[in-house]
C-alpha cells in the first residue's frame, strides 16, 4: 500500500512520466521502499483508475506524464496526518541471532560479521547515493535528507551492534 503513497508524494513535487518516477524512485526512495518497474507502472494505472492522478500529457511511443489530482493530494495528506504507520514487528535477522546457539561459535561469529559487513556496504551505497544528489531547498530535498540521515544512523548502529555482538562470543569453545 505504501507504494501508492510514495508515487503520490513524488507527483506532489511535480508531474512526471512513469520512467521519470522510476528514476526518481531509484535515486531517493529505493533505500526505504524498493519497487520494480512493473510495480510502479501497475500502481500508476490503479491511481489513474481511482482518479488520484491524471494523465496530463502523452508523447511519442505511448509516454504518459502523470499529474496529482486534488483528490490525490487529499488522499496523500490524509495518509500523512490521519493514519498511523504500520509497525513491523518481525525481524528475521534478529530471530536468527536468537537461535545462533544451535550452530557452532565459528558459524555464529561469521553470521554476525556478515551483518556488520553488509551494513557497511549498505552505508557505502547510501553515501554514494547522497553524493550524487543535487540538494536544494525543495521539500523533497529537505525531507529526503532527513530520511537519509535516519538511514545513516541506522546503518551505523547496526555496525556498532554487530561489532559488540562479536565480542560477546568467544572465538573458541571454553
Amino acid at each position: 500500500m505504501s507504494l501508492r503513497y510514495a508515487l503520490l508524494g513524488l507527483l506532489a513535487d511535480h508531474p512526471a512520466s512513469g520512467y521519470d518516477l522510476l528514476r526518481r524512485f531509484k535515486s531517493s526512495l529505493a533505500t526505504v521502499w524498493p519497487a520494480t518497474q512493473s510495480q510502479i507502472y501497475t500502481e500508476l494505472t490503479k491511481l489513474a483508475d481511482s482518479s488520484l492522478i491524471s494523465v496530463s500529457d502523452e508523447g511519442a511511443r505511448g509516454r504518459k506524464e502523470y499529474t496529482l489530482t486534488d483528490e490525490g493530494l487529499a488522499e496523500l495528506r490524509h495518509w500523512l496526518t490521519e493514519t498511523a504507520p504500520k509497525r513491523v514487528a518481525r525481524n528475521e535477522m534478529l530471530m536468527r541471532v536468537f537461535f545462533l546457539g544451535i550452530v557452532s561459535r565459528a558459524q555464529a561469529r561469521t553470521y554476525l560479521a556478515e551483518i556488520g559487513a553488509g551494513t557497511a556496504r549498505a552505508q557505502d551505497d547510501l553515501h554514494s547515493l547522497e553524493a550524487g544528489i543535487d540538494w536544494d531547498e525543495s521539500n523533497l530535498s529537505v525531507y529526503g535528507r532527513i530520511a537519509m540521515e535516519w538511514g545513516e544512523r541506522y546503518y551505523a548502529m547496526n555496525q556498532e551492534w554487530a561489532k559488540w555482538a562479536l565480542e560477546q562470543i568467544p572465538e573458541r569453545n571454553p
